[in-house]
């Protein structure tokens, strides 16, 4: 049994604070978008409530509400007694007709206007990230995340060293506002992009842009970085878009 206590510093930002009220339902989709970007995985068990009410900042009755909303989804099952706890329960591989009927459920012009929001939000957590963060440290972390895409041997896990690859960005910029945007924008577009064949990425090239923009944060080029990171944004969105026209042929 593995746990989620000892948080990375990505998993604790993304577990940051409510700033909508604290209601169940948006708890539940806190939690739901941790899940959903591979940050936890099947089988792990959440921190306790009392402590994942406090990351969070609810109370802790809102957060029985929210965990029991994921239980009737079948996110999460909770076990009583010494051991007990709620653990995370979902396919290390989504069915492909879901992952398709997920692209399906997005237009073009809405796959667009997506598209227009990550540009928008990578382009400026590139440039930060040059800008702000400690090169080294950074470096490490990104190097061994490109390292992780170019050697995952599955769509879930290329899903999840891409994912995490930008989320490490958003989170070197260091404005929590903008890592939020980069988890929502995450968890809408990373599961329609890491599609199995013939609706695949082309990893290898995904690998390369990943490698452009590293280089240009570490090396402190905040525009270079923006622009590496854009037109990998680019990059990805047509290809969406051509997986979507596709789809609309079938």
């Amino acid at each position: 049994m593995t746990t989620i206590e000892s948080a990375t510093p990505l998993l604790t930002t993304v577990l940051a604070p409510l700033t909508d009220l604290g209601r169940a339902d948006a708890v539940a989709r806190r939690i739901t978008e941790v899940i959903a970007l591979g940050l936890v995985t099947d089988g792990q068990q959440l921190p306790s409530e009392n402590d994942l009410a406090e990351r969070l900042g609810v109370a802790n009755g809102t957060l029985r509400e929210a965990l029991a909303l994921l239980r009737d989804t079948g996110l999460i099952e909770t076990r009583r007694g010494r051991r007990g706890g709620s653990f995370v329960r979902t396919p290390a591989e989504e069915p492909v007709a879901r992952q398709l009927a997920r692209l399906r459920a997005l237009g073009t012009v809405e796959l667009r206007d997506l598209g227009d929001e990550e540009l928008a939000v990578s382009g400026t957590a590139a440039r930060l990230a040059a800008e702000r963060a400690a090169p080294a440290d950074l470096a490490a972390r990104l190097t061994h995340l490109v390292a992780l895409l170019r050697e995952a041997a599955t769509p879930a896990e290329r899903r999840r060293a891409d994912t995490r690859f930008h989320l490490e960005l958003a989170v070197a910029a260091q404005s929590s506002r903008l890592t939020r945007l980069a988890v929502r924008l995450q968890a809408e577009l990373a599961p329609v992009l890491w599609l199995p064949a013939p609706y695949a990425p082309d990893r290898e090239r995904l690998v390369e842009e990943h490698r452009e923009i590293l280089v240009a944060v570490v090396a402190g080029d905040g525009p270079g970085a923006r622009a590496a990171a854009e037109a990998h944004t680019v990059a990805c969105v047509r290809h969406l878009v051509r997986g979507r026209l596709r789809l609309g042929d079938d």
